[in-house]
């Protein structure tokens, strides 16, 4: 049986926070979904997560969260990342570098049967001043090349500012795992869909498009959950006051309009790919 798994754009503040609550009921309730995801790293004021938050969200239902270059934001965090089996910070960073990169939740499908699903998050190497991994292709390349057992959905997340660093991610671990989605820029873009499935003898002939059932679900940005009467979920008026005045101003977050937005996608635990993709806007 197949598995439904909800992932969330990132979280940010009060809003997203109560976006996050709303939309995993409704997703259980109403899209049944299995398991859900969450990149949190902006729900602490916009920056950071804080482990009261990390419980909140856990208690509201999000099963797994993620963070990108916002993870160490908050020092009070560092001791939950170290500990926590149900958050993830960029697996392509220094070794020394606290939290894991890597986690897995185990679900049961609708008959009961169980399966892993595996998340991993990528920080990528374009335009990201805030924190700086190594080659995120490489580091997921090195990760998949280790066993996993039998009924493993893998998730890859790709915490990045560049559009095309994020579809090339896309491409390169087509019909590898089950789903690449990217996230960082708070924007939802609309080119969510299942890639095609890779044929092993069209790869190798240069310019012969690739053939097939699609495999892996692929979205460029999940947007953001959180107020989108505002600016990437800051006031509207305080970044417009900063941007037509060159003057400081306090990027407090907005309120407005509170929304989550993200994927459902569905996956076959047995072939460890995706079958399915749609977007989520759910209001808070």
């Amino acid at each position: 049986m197949p598995i439904k798994i909800a992932i969330l754009g990132d979280i940010v503040g009060t809003a997203g926070r109560q976006a996050a609550t709303a939309a995993a009921t409704t997703l259980r309730q109403q899209h049944g979904a299995h398991v859900i995801l969450a990149n949190a790293e902006n729900a602490a004021d916009g920056s950071g997560l804080t482990p009261t938050l990390y419980n909140k969200l856990k208690d509201a239902g999000i099963d797994g969260m993620t963070l990108g270059d916002h993870a160490f934001r908050k020092n009070q965090i560092y001791a939950t990342l170290d500990t926590a089996t149900d958050l993830i910070r960029p697996i392509n960073l220094p070794s020394k570098a606290r939290g894991k990169g890597v986690m897995h939740l185990q679900a049961n499908d609708d008959q009961g049967k169980p399966c892993t699903i595996r998340v991993v998050t990528l920080i990528g190497q374009l335009f990201m001043n805030n924190m700086r991994g190594s080659d995120a292709f490489k580091a997921i390349d090195d990760l998949l090349a280790q066993p996993v057992p039998a009924n493993t959905i893998t998730i890859v997340e790709i915490h990045a500012e560049a559009t095309s660093e994020k579809v090339a991610m896309g491409w390169h671990l087509n019909g590898k795992v089950a789903c690449v989605f990217g996230t960082h820029t708070h924007v939802p873009t609309a080119d969510h869909r299942l890639l095609p499935k890779p044929n092993a003898e069209d790869m190798s002939i240069p310019g012969q498009p690739w053939v097939g059932r699609g495999s892996t679900a692929y979205i460029t940005d999940l947007g953001m959950t959180g107020p989108y009467d505002s600016v990437l979920g800051r006031r509207a008026d305080r970044v417009v006051k900063h941007l037509t005045t060159s003057m400081p101003a306090a990027f407090d977050c907005a309120e407005g309009n509170p929304r989550a937005r993200g994927i459902l996608i569905t996956a076959d635990p047995n072939a460890g790919l995706a079958t399915a993709i749609e977007s989520i806007d759910l209001p808070a």
